[in-house]
């Protein structure tokens, strides 16, 4: 999994609340096309016409909102079914990082699980930089719709000198900020299993011997 621990990236305002993960990549996609090519098709029935061209009045087919790295989004996003592959679909845009007053409870598991920061800031604060960004669209400038998202500091800088803190509970963001996924977390703490596993054995050795069954 990849390391996030400072990214800076073009934000762009998904201003819809309630995006469930149908929504984000639909349910024939989740079993018909490989988790590398998953993004081609997120948000499919906005992002694309029926004839498969490009949406020009969807936001992320904009300039300058092409580029997008951070997405601003509404509340409750990533909610309905648990389907981890709507996470696989926002990263396969190049999307790093969510952020939202509020998220799907699995979707936000799910993030953390696949090196996508998802990040909760009160409904004025995300009102706020979404409407500084769609006030800054016009200038076609990139620079004045990027964002930093530092997970070492727990910081957003936005180039309109107006910084946030957040919160990200200690375990998961430490293995985002290594780049651990679940197995590779626990597998740090190897040796202090096996040192366990020898002093088990020791002390109670039946439990680690298996009795010979009857024929």
């Amino acid at each position: 999994m990849e390391k996030f621990e400072v990214f800076t990236a073009v934000a762009a305002p998904f201003v819809h609340a309630n995006v469930d993960t149908d929504r984000i990549i639909r349910i024939e996609r989740c079993a018909r096309v490989a988790r590398k090519d998953m993004g081609l098709w997120a948000f499919e029935a906005e992002r694309l016409m029926p004839d498969g061209t490009q949406n020009p009045d969807f936001i992320l087919n904009r300039d300058p909102f092409k580029s997008t790295g951070i997405l601003i989004a509404s509340e409750n996003f990533g909610c309905g079914s648990s389907r981890e592959m709507a996470v696989w679909a926002i990263a396969g845009m190049g999307i790093r990082c969510v952020i939202a007053p509020s998220f799907g409870e699995i979707f936000f598991g799910n993030c953390f699980q696949n090196g996508l920061l998802p990040i909760q800031l009160p409904h004025e604060d995300i009102t706020a930089i979404q409407t500084q960004l769609l006030n800054r669209a016009a200038t076609n400038d990139h620079q004045q719709i990027s964002l930093t998202v530092n997970l070492i500091q727990q910081t957003i800088v936005t180039p309109w000198r107006h910084d946030y803190s957040f919160h990200v509970d200690p375990l998961r963001r430490i293995s985002l900020l290594e780049g651990l996924d679940p197995i590779g977390l626990t597998l740090k703490s190897l040796p202090a299993i096996e040192a366990f596993e020898a002093q088990s054995k020791g002390r109670r050795p039946w439990i680690w011997t298996h009795p010979t069954r009857p024929a």
